[in-house]
């Protein structure tokens, strides 16, 4: 027997991804739509002895085609024809989800209407008749409740029992249509687009007077109440501030960082200890016990190390965003993001770019936008990641003991600036041509469906374990090889190495900043494999023994004062710095940026825009400085 095709389409925020959590469970696969990096989900589900396939698409008000998801969703609809199209309502705010489904009539696809959340609608004091809108527009006509699974499950009997094709338009529908395609007959123009929109609203008008009773509507919502703190007045942005804080100390000082940690200290120290001790009593040779212990179980850890931190933040973003907080968020942010160049939801992945570049790109995905989700992408680079934090932390203590705290400050400062720039310069130059739109909705506040919420984290961590775990992998094999071996075969000082070689290839490329010497060229290169191993690698090259970001900033600083301070001044110091806040993006970041975009030239681009900003300013802080005799 063929398999039924079933897909899920709505507004964002109605319980549709908690619907299809509940009907797949973990028979999902997620992927990305080919050519964006938009989320593909699709689940299997047997009911009565029948195959169903049924796939989640994106969250849309409108198929204008205007967006990726918008695309995506007429693309789907139109050229894969599935057996049953369910249409997701919100029933606590049909209006405004009845001109999706409008527009899909309009399109000649039939619909199954859900009213889901129908608890919420009555909580509201908001009563719907299935049968009434059923006859009004000629479309079956269900009723669910998002988190009750008998209500759920009883989809899957209409699923089996509906025929789509024994459905067709009422009178009232296909006069609207009509009129539609007779404005559309004049042209494509802003007038044209007003008169359909207001003949939809009129539509849906009829509608809404013919099915829905509010006479028992509350005046004022417990949501509405919230809002009055959360989303209005004096207490918005510190409330959200807090709020921020929170989500950040959750995931990279109280629950994330700490199990990172006890990760990296179980690969890093036990298991690779383990490792070593059990070659070694083999009489492996030291060439293949150095790829094993340093190349293999290195690059394994640091993915692993990352993943704590990873599903930490996304639960925490996926729990906000059941809440219905995220949109709160995008709310009180929006006019001040909107001068850097993007709009209010992008400051949640900018402000985990402070913790982890890493889990700040993925973020970006929550951007309703492929502009904004790029230049999110692109600028988080910039800021001071707990990676870049030990580098500063080192350098400022070794050249400005006195002044440290305000040092590191600075660069945080820096970062910030930079990628404030950079977003106003990408929003007007690559992505001037790309449509920033910017659909508010305020979802009532709920309790979030906690399935939904550790399926959604699960989904997303599995991606970077799977897809950025690989990339990382390699190239950290690959810094392997370049750091023990020369053209000529294995070293035994990592100075012949052809790290070492490469890093006197590009150190002429710092003789204006004040460091064209080999050591802090192969630091370099060695950072763009982790921000950490600036630190490491400098104390092999300088011959200081033991240095690493772990120890103590102080005592790391006297270890290596002598040594740095014969090869930097003061002034290339900070100059150093500041190349090092703002070049390419770690490997990881890499990575992730490839599985984000889906496409190589991102990453090159990345890398190389930053490193070229960073090369610019880096020189103007050394020659600048160097004219006030600093």
């Amino acid at each position: 027997m063929l398999t039924m095709s079933v897909a899920l389409t709505g507004n964002p925020n109605t319980g549709k991804s908690t619907i299809f959590n509940e009907l797949t469970g973990i028979r999902q696969k997620i992927g990305n739509w080919p050519g964006v990096t938009v989320d593909k989900k699709v689940g299997y589900v047997r009911h009565k002895d029948r195959a169903i396939s049924v796939v989640d698409l994106p969250g849309t008000y409108s198929i204008n085609a205007r967006s990726p998801e918008e695309q995506i969703v007429i693309d789907y609809l139109l050229s894969e024809k599935p057996d049953i199209v369910v249409n997701v309502i919100d029933a606590s705010n049909i209006e405004r989800n009845l001109f999706l489904t409008l527009q899909l009539l309009e399109r000649r696809i039939p619909v199954l209407i859900d009213l889901n959340m129908m608890d919420e609608a009555a909580k509201r004091g908001i009563k719907i008749s299935p049968n009434r809108l059923s006859k009004l527009i000629g479309m079956p006509v269900v009723e669910t409740v998002g988190r009750d699974k008998k209500s759920i499950r009883s989809l899957l009997d209409v699923f089996t029992s509906t025929v789509m094709q024994n459905y067709q338009n009422t009178e009232l529908i296909e006069d609207y249509i009509h009129s539609i395609e007779e404005i559309r007959k004049s042209g494509d123009t802003p007038d044209n687009e007003e008169k359909i929109i207001a003949l939809r609203y009129a539509v849906i008008d009829k509608i809404i007077a013919a099915t829905v009773d509010r006479s028992a509507a509350a005046s004022t919502t417990t949501t509405e109440k919230i809002d009055r703190f959360l989303a209005n007045g004096f207490l918005a942005l510190p409330l959200l501030l807090a709020i921020l804080y929170s989500v950040f100390q959750i995931t990279f000082t109280w629950i994330g960082q700490p199990i990172a940690d006890y990760l990296d200290f179980l690969i890093n120290e036990q298991f690779s200890s383990f490792v070593s001790e059990a070659l070694t009593a083999l009489g492996v040779a030291p060439w293949l016990h150095s790829l094993i212990v340093d190349g293999v179980i290195a690059g394994v850890g640091s993915v692993l190390t990352f993943v704590p931190l990873i599903f930490t933040l996304f639960f925490c973003l996926s729990f906000l965003d059941g809440t219905g907080y995220m949109a709160r968020v995008a709310f009180v942010m929006d006019p001040i993001m909107r001068r850097a160049g993007l709009t209010g939801k992008g400051i949640m992945p900018l402000i985990m770019g402070f913790g982890c570049g890493v889990p700040a790109i993925m973020g970006a995905r929550a951007l309703d936008s492929e502009k904004d989700r790029m230049i999110s992408i692109l600028v988080t680079p910039f800021l001071t990641c707990g990676a870049k934090l030990p580098v500063m932390a080192l350098f400022a203590a070794v050249f400005f003991p006195n002044q440290a705290s305000n040092v590191v400050f600075a660069m945080y400062i820096v970062g910030i600036i930079m990628a404030i720039l950079m977003a106003k310069v990408l929003n007007v130059t690559t992505f001037k041509d790309k449509q920033s739109t910017f659909l508010l909705e305020l979802p009532p506040y709920r309790f979030p469906d906690m399935k939904t919420v550790l399926l959604e984290t699960w989904d997303k961590g599995k991606g970077y374990l799977v897809k950025a775990g690989t990339i990382i992998f390699a190239m950290s094999v690959l810094i392997w090889v370049l750091s023990n071996y020369s053209l000529y075969g294995p070293v035994d000082e990592m100075s012949k190495s052809l790290l070492a070689q490469l890093g006197s290839a590009v150190s002429f490329l710092f003789t204006w900043q004040g460091f064209a010497h080999w050591q802090a060229g192969s630091a370099i290169i060695a950072g763009i494999v982790a921000k950490e191993t600036v630190i490491s690698t400098m104390g092999i090259l300088y011959g200081v023994a033991n240095v690493s970001a772990d120890e103590g900033t102080v005592e790391a600083a006297r270890q290596m004062l002598s040594t740095l301070g014969s090869s930097f001044t003061a002034l290339s110091a900070i100059a150093f710095m500041v190349f090092t806040q703002l070049y390419s993006p770690c490997v990881t970041a890499l990575g992730t940026i490839k599985k984000e975009t889906g496409r190589w030239k991102w990453v090159a681009f990345a890398f190389l825009y930053t490193t070229a900003v960073a090369w610019v300013v880096s020189l103007l802080v050394y020659q600048i400085g160097s004219l006030l005799g600093f």
